[in-house]
């Protein structure tokens, strides 16, 4: 086996957009990492998920193959 070839395994600090911070290991470069979404405010985990229409795409669609779907 050989030896020296796997990279340093290190704490990395993560900081996300919404404040939330927790310490993982990576074998990142970096001491620190941001990222824009993390369990604590993903909508998947937090269960508030909304819909955002601000055009009426949904309801354009509806009113365009709506009855497409629909049988019997």
């Amino acid at each position: 086996m050989k030896t020296d070839i796997h990279p340093n395994y290190q704490d990395v600090a993560v900081t996300c957009s919404c404040g939330n911070s927790f310490v993982t290991k990576s074998t990142m470069g970096k001491e620190n990492f941001h990222i824009e979404v993390c369990s604590n405010c993903h909508p998947f985990y937090t269960g508030k998920q909304k819909i955002v229409d601000t055009a009426g795409r949904v309801d354009k669609f509806n009113q365009k193959f709506g009855n497409f779907f629909k049988r019997g």
